[in-house]
């Protein structure tokens, strides 16, 4: 292969090799992400992004052309595009591909004209780009590309190697560019995903292995200054995101209109369209106009409606012990972002794990029920518990572990009702478990799924008592679904670093008690913070307290709670139960 072209079988090898490079640093890039209210991890946004895209590029064969590759860029990185990041990323492939596929190889001058289009077609992408981003590093990287072709520079390593230096050095002035960077300690982190796909890029070229390990060199957060920030007002509380299926192109006015209507509900606007498709990202307190809108265009797919309000709170807190995000990323971008959206009839890929013809041999033996139950939730307790109540298949999971709308196919097919409800207890299960009810509209077996979106276990406690047998489905489900909102939660569980959220300094080590709306308590000691959680949780309608004890706690000082809860609250009824759930101490509600 010549030093100063590049043929379509090497850009293959290149692009794998910068997603690879990406995907083994995603876990350090999403430690960089120090923004109040990300989108999600933006290392796990990018990566999940670019492997899509690297997916569809690997299934090609060794002898596709220079176009085809291109297309699988574009293409797969758009539909695969999560968060703001993401999307900006597919952009920058998207632009720098409408250049090369129109070359059999690639040189240095044809590098700098890719770059230079794929920065034009990200920043026109985004409503109201901001400098300090991954749109800076790509601006600088194609300020140096276009530089370089114009000092005559032909050797495509030179040029690579100059090129990624220069990203780095601009990469490094990002904190000066965004103060949260700054007073953070580090640097951008969607910038730092760019990086790392050209490093891998250039190792792919050179025929290296990738490195999987973070160098002394590379930018990394200050010990002392590199803290989770403080929650700054949110104007628009609801991250929406959704491709359209387009019934046709959007020709200029219709895109310039559909940009406009957006920036009117809300703010965080990235919206991007090719031929077929068109991805729509936007913060705003009504998602439903969005997606009204939308509908004008053709059909919508991969929707996804985050809380971030809610998400920030639960960001900052469900870190597990050993300091790995592997909850966070589960819990925060877990169902609610994986899950894709399907409509009756669709041909629904459900993977290795569940084979729903496999699961009617499981059907207990009997006469068939009317209504049956599912519900989620982590600990042998609270299993018990729902068991003890009526619910027929309860699946593992949770804050530590969301299932999907194929494990919860699989679990309704192993209930021998016509109609089997839901309790999802966690809103990050909500989606799987409505796309679940949409998937079963056209099963042979006539099963209908109700979902109850209980958010939280104590809510779906309180759903399954309000069912009465002997009413109507109809008068069931309304009864169900009114009674979430009586129910009061709490969940006391550690901080794993210092910060300020609500007013409320906390420290590393501190126990917290969780409302449904904030920080209720803090503390040094456990029982103390459930304690003050409850006191900021009752008022003079609640009548019942249910204490539900980790598998961390010992039944005696799960007693000792409780003694002392009924001695504040001597007028209402104090339950303690063994709920035997990780991360949480204790679980409380109040109805």
């Amino acid at each position: 292969m010549s030093n100063n072209a590049i043929d379509a079988k090497m850009l293959s090898k290149m692009f794998l090799s910068g997603a690879k490079n990406l995907d083994a640093k995603k876990e350090w890039i999403n430690e960089l992400n120090v923004f109040p209210v990300p989108d999600g991890d933006t290392g796990t946004n990018m990566t999940m992004t670019i492997m899509s895209a690297a997916k569809e590029v690997q299934s090609l064969s060794d002898s596709s052309n220079m176009e085809a590759i291109c297309k699988a860029i574009s293409s797969g990185s758009l539909r695969g595009a999560r968060g703001n990041s993401g999307v900006i990323l597919s952009q920058l492939l998207r632009g720098f591909t409408k250049v090369v596929k129109q070359h059999d190889v690639l040189t240095v001058n044809v590098l700098a004209e890719s770059f230079e289009k794929g920065v034009e077609t990200a920043y026109k992408a985004v409503m109201k780009p901001k400098e300090g981003t991954i749109l800076t590093v790509a601006k600088g990287a194609s300020e140096k590309a276009h530089e370089l072709a114009m000092e005559g520079c032909d050797d495509i390593e030179s040029f690579c190697r100059q090129v990624i230096d220069y990203a780095d050095e601009v990469l490094s002035k990002t904190p000066d560019m965004l103060p949260v960077l700054k007073q953070a300690g580090v640097v951008d982190s969607g910038g730092q995903g760019l990086v790392q796909v050209m490093k891998g890029a250039l190792d792919g070229y050179l025929g290296k292995e990738i490195d999987m390990t973070i160098t002394e060199e590379d930018v990394k957060p200050d010990k002392e200054s590199g803290k989770a920030q403080p929650a700054e007002d949110i104007k628009f509380g609801y991250c929406t995101e959704f491709i359209v299926l387009l019934n046709k192109p959007l020709n200029v006015k219709q895109e310039i209109d559909f940009k406009g209507f957006l920036e009117s509900i809300g703010d965080s606007i990235v919206m991007v369209a090719d031929d077929e498709i068109c991805k729509v990202h936007v913060h705003s307190n009504d998602p439903g106009l969005a997606i009204q809108r939308a509908l004008m265009y053709g059909q919508l797919s991969n929707m996804k409606i985050d809380n971030m309000w809610m998400e920030h709170r639960e960001k900052l807190f469900h870190e597990n012990k050993d300091g790995s995000w592997s909850e966070i990323k589960t819990e925060v971008n877990g169902a609610a972002e994986m899950t894709p959206t399907y409509s009756a009839g669709d041909d629904i890929p459900l993977g290795d794990k569940v084979e729903l013809n496999d699961a009617a041999d499981e059907i207990p033996e009997g006469p068939r029920k009317d209504v049956g139950f599912v519900t989620v939730c982590a600990g042998s307790g609270l299993a018990d518990i729902f068991r003890g109540l009526g619910v027929d298949y309860v699946i593992e999971g949770g804050q530590t572990m969301n299932p999907s709308t194929a494990d919860i196919l699989d679990a309704v097919a192993k209930v021998n009702a016509d109609t089997v409800i839901v309790l999802p207890n966690n809103k990050n299960i909500i989606l799987a478990a409505n796309q679940a009810a949409i998937m079963s509209e056209d099963s042979e077996d006539g099963k209908k799924i109700v979902v109850v979106p209980s958010k939280t276990v104590p809510q779906g406690i309180t759903a399954i008592i309000n069912y009465v047998p002997d009413a109507g489905l109809d008068d069931n489900i309304s009864s169900m679904n009114d009674s979430l909102g009586t129910v009061s939660t709490g969940e006391v569980t550690y901080a794993v670093r210092d910060t300020v959220i609500d007013d409320v300094t906390i420290k590393q080590g501190d126990y917290m008690g969780i409302g449904d709306k904030g920080i209720l308590g803090v503390g040094s000691d456990i029982a103390d913070v459930a304690f003050d959680m409850l006191e900021k949780m009752m008022n003079d309608d609640k009548e019942l307290i249910s204490v539900y004890y980790g598998d961390e706690v010992s039944e005696a000082d799960a007693n000792s709670l409780r003694d002392r809860i009924s001695s504040r609250f001597p007028d209402c009824d104090v339950e303690l139960q063994f709920g035997g759930q990780p991360i949480y101490y204790y679980i409380v509600s109040a109805e």
